[in-house]
């Protein structure tokens, strides 16, 4: 009975291959939308209309970038979950994909499991600012006062949950120092509180902060990836600072749902990576704090994975809760 079957069996595997190979030759055939869950000015948004007109130019098709701003990227992730998995509808993530992920019991998806990993797009620091009304410089400084004044620094955030404040915790907790956290409904207040002197600290990333860096309105003190950053090299790392367990890269991607087929998501990848690797795409990059990663499919899926796990530990050392 199972010698007949297999010809059977062969036959569906031919004609499941086929459909795989006619799916990534035919695509695209209507208009991509490439949702962002964050408002238009934020480093998503930014980076996805970026890519956006090349990757039009890439695939021959219309690529519109949507605004689906709500509960720190719930509602694009959940919209990017229910959509079809036949590589129109996709979205631009960052790291706050994943600490929402390990915080949030009850989203309406799977983190791990409703999502198909197409690209990772780059990676960079974040910053550590300060209030110019601070005596702050470095990081040993930060380190001192925060010791001998327990809970006295405030440190604002765009949001519980969000990679501002699972990044300050990650430091607080290697410098052993505690600080009080003041969330905010977005970056832009905190970054005007950080400029008004209600807050002391913020961490957040390079596009956020730079301007008001440059503008003298704010204090960079470090960024926190372990080592200098071609994006601020002026400013040390957390290694050089001395805590290089508190140290943390920010990071972009582009997600489709689960089961869109490998043809489309290889297609889209390549497309993607070449757009990344032009001079003009590194350039703008850095000149907004980023730069282009190499990472296949498997790494960047596998990437996910780990940073749900890790930011899940420092959620229950930190006893962060969602809202």
């Amino acid at each position: 009975m199972l010698i007949k079957l297999i010809p059977a069996l062969i036959a569906s595997v031919a004609v499941h291959a086929t459909c795989l190979a006619q799916a990534g030759s035919s695509y695209p055939s209507k208009p991509i939308t490439l949702l962002v869950g964050s408002a238009p000015g934020g480093s998503n948004d930014t980076f996805a209309r970026a890519i956006a007109k090349p990757l039009q130019q890439a695939l021959g098709q219309v690529v519109v970038v949507e605004n689906k701003p709500a509960a720190g990227g719930i509602l694009a992730n959940s919209l990017l979950a229910k959509a079809p998995a036949d590589g129109y509808t996709l979205a631009v993530v960052s790291s706050t994909f994943t600490t929402g992920a390990a915080i949030r019991t009850n989203l309406p998806y799977d983190a791990g499991k409703s999502f198909a990993p197409v690209i990772m797009m780059a990676s960079g620091p974040l910053l550590v600012t300060v209030g110019k009304q601070t005596a702050i410089k470095t990081i040993p400084d930060l380190v001192s006062y925060a010791k001998q004044h327990p809970g006295k620094l405030n440190y604002g955030t765009s949001g519980v949950g969000s990679i501002n404040q699972f990044a300050t915790e990650l430091l607080s907790d290697a410098a052993g120092i505690k600080l009080t956290h003041v969330p905010y409904k977005g970056m832009n207040p905190a970054v005007t509180d950080l400029i008004g002197g209600q807050i002391d600290l913020l961490i957040a990333s390079a596009p956020s902060l730079l301007s008001q860096v440059k503008g003298d309105k704010i204090r960079a003190i470090a960024v926190t990836t372990a080592e200098r950053s071609p994006v601020t090299p002026n400013l040390p790392g957390l290694k050089e600072s001395g805590y290089k367990k508190g140290s943390v890269d920010l990071w972009w991607g582009v997600l489709a749902p689960a089961g869109t087929p490998d043809p489309i998501l290889d297609r889209l990848h390549d497309s993607i990576d070449r757009i990344l690797q032009s001079d003009d795409m590194k350039a703008f990059f850095l000149k907004e704090g980023a730069l282009p990663v190499l990472k296949s499919r498997a790494d960047f899926g596998k990437h996910l994975a780990d940073e749900i796990k890790r930011w899940k530990v420092i959620a229950a050392t930190a006893d962060i809760q969602p809202e």
